[in-house]
């Protein structure tokens, strides 16, 4: 396992359970069924939600005062709707700690950062693949994107207005 953020590698201080009750520390990453269904949660613990893609944000957003970490699973790489999802859980207002998960490759990092995520954890094989210098140097080849929300002070169409408008003056 890989966790790195756009500074590097990151110590995950998130303990995994299946069940909130099963926690043995205060920072607990749960699936989001078990946060709702639980009535184990004290004011003290710091909780963090599995979700799968495909998972409605509205479902989420009544629990965001509630939630340090969302951590959305990517099942592939080549399965991008975590990426949407990242997005519409920032355009909710969701101002938590966001965490990419599962086997991306280091191309897709400065998409993610991009898209609201904070970090990326790294799984499997494409960890071992791809040493964290190739996360880092994924991060120097892309410096703009089409996004206005995330990433950039101003994005590609933004920038396409903007010479529109020049070469009309």
């Amino acid at each position: 396992m890989l966790l790195l953020d756009r500074h590097g590698p990151r110590e995950d201080i998130w303990e995994r359970a299946e069940y909130i009750c099963q926690a043995e520390t205060n920072h607990i990453l749960a699936p989001f069924g078990a946060i709702v269904s639980s009535d184990a949660i004290t004011d003290d613990m710091k909780l963090g939600a599995l979700l799968e893609p495909d998972r409605a944000v509205e479902d989420v957003t009544p629990f965001f005062d509630r939630l340090d970490l969302i951590v959305i699973h990517f099942p592939s790489a080549a399965n991008g709707r975590g990426f949407s999802t990242a997005r519409q859980l920032r355009q909710a207002g969701y101002k938590g700690r966001l965490r990419a998960f599962g086997p991306l490759i280091s191309d897709q990092f400065p998409q993610a950062l991009a898209c609201g995520f904070d970090e990326v954890e790294i799984i499997g094989a494409a960890a071992a693949r791809q040493p964290v210098e190739h996360w880092m140097e994924a991060l120097k080849r892309i410096s703009v994107f089409y996004q206005r929300d995330y990433g950039s002070e101003d994005s590609i169409p933004d920038r396409r207005a903007a010479l529109a408008g020049a070469v009309d003056a």
